[in-house]
């Protein structure tokens, strides 16, 4: 069973993505993929490549695809940061069942003084929130 190849490819790279059409109706029968533009998602900007020019389906194709690629990438984000909290979990047990001294020499200023510039930025975060609610 041949799945068909879709229209268009996506060459992920950092912040955004290269956007290439898809062929394979022609006369060799191999894939060829043409790069039609550049996507930065951080700024929302859309260039397209050389002198192509964006069709309607294009642009569309391509909006559909930085909205479902900034939803991953934050959902990503979330998903580090619940990780981090298991990792800081983690970290408590660890220094208070296995570390030796030396390795708590190692690590105690560095974790303390993010965990210093976490909660001050936490505390100042959710006390603007409270601030808007009133």
């Amino acid at each position: 069973m041949n799945t068909p190849l879709p229209d268009y490819y996506f060459r992920i790279r950092d912040n955004g993505a290269l956007v290439f059409r898809i062929d394979s109706e022609n006369r060799n029968r191999r894939i060829e993929m043409d790069q039609i533009a550049v996507v930065n998602l951080r700024k929302g900007e859309v260039k397209p490549h050389g002198e192509h020019r964006l069709s309607p389906a294009d642009q569309e194709a391509i909006a559909t695809w930085m909205r479902e690629r900034s939803a991953l990438l934050a959902a990503r984000e979330v998903d580090d940061i619940l990780r981090t909290v298991d990792h800081l979990n983690l970290t408590t047990q660890w220094a208070q069942s296995r570390a030796s001294d030396a390795e708590l020499d190692q690590v105690t200023e560095a974790l303390l003084m993010a965990m210093h510039d976490l909660r001050n930025t936490l505390v100042r975060r959710k006390a603007d929130r409270l601030g808007r609610e009133t």
